[in-house]
């Protein structure tokens, strides 16, 4: 199988875990050559655009939140000022990438070490993942799990202090793709489309 290198676009440094093991667990022939953005849902929505425009020289698989947009087609409709070229790979994350990380309901309950029946079975329709995520680790066993994940008591903080590093490492470990899809339907028709793309370098 011939490897296509793609360029991801993505708002933090867990989208971009959660992307390199959809690559590599749904067996991709698409290898990461660089990651950008890392900076949040603005530093996409400000470059969009321009990186639809050349991709052409190179294909871009973009995944970002759809936070508080009615559905992903509204949210790429306010983004975009022209159709999305057939090189960007545009997926949207309902409702938020931690919806993905709860998906697979069997491993974050043992990362976490709750019970899996506190897990949702469709964590895609919770309002606030991220939220519901935070609240999950407050009731963990483990107490690098609380103060890691959860805020301190008291802490103006919106997270806890190794958030993303926690997170970050079990998606990388445990989190496993065969479960997470058929809980997420986001996730599901991610793959999906990831398997059908086909891009091509020489189009402008």
């Amino acid at each position: 199988m011939t490897t296509v290198d793609i360029n991801l676009i993505v708002e933090d440094t867990l989208s971009e875990a959660l992307l390199v093991q959809v690559l590599v667990q749904s067996k991709s022939n698409l290898k990461v050559a660089t990651t950008l953005g890392l900076e949040g849902f603005g530093y996409i929505k400000r470059t969009i655009n321009g990186f639809n425009k050349t991709a052409g020289g190179m294909p871009y698989l973009v995944l970002t939140d759809l936070d508080e947009y009615s559905c992903p087609k509204a949210l790429m409709n306010s983004w975009l000022s022209a159709p999305l070229h057939r090189n960007m790979l545009f997926r949207v994350v309902v409702r938020e990438v931690e919806s993905w990380v709860l998906a697979d309901r069997t491993n974050i309950a043992s990362y976490l070490s709750v019970a899996k029946q506190k897990i949702p079975q469709r964590p895609d329709e919770l309002e606030d993942p991220k939220q519901f995520l935070i609240n999950l680790a407050r009731k963990s066993r483990k107490r690098t799990i609380r103060e890691g994940i959860a805020p301190l008591p008291f802490s103006t903080a919106k997270i806890g202090r190794d958030y993303n590093g926690l997170l970050t490492a079990f998606v990388a470990t445990n989190w496993k793709l065969a479960n997470a899809k058929d809980n997420s339907v986001s996730l599901s028709r991610a793959v999906k489309r990831i398997s059908e793309f086909t891009p091509d370098i020489k189009s402008a």
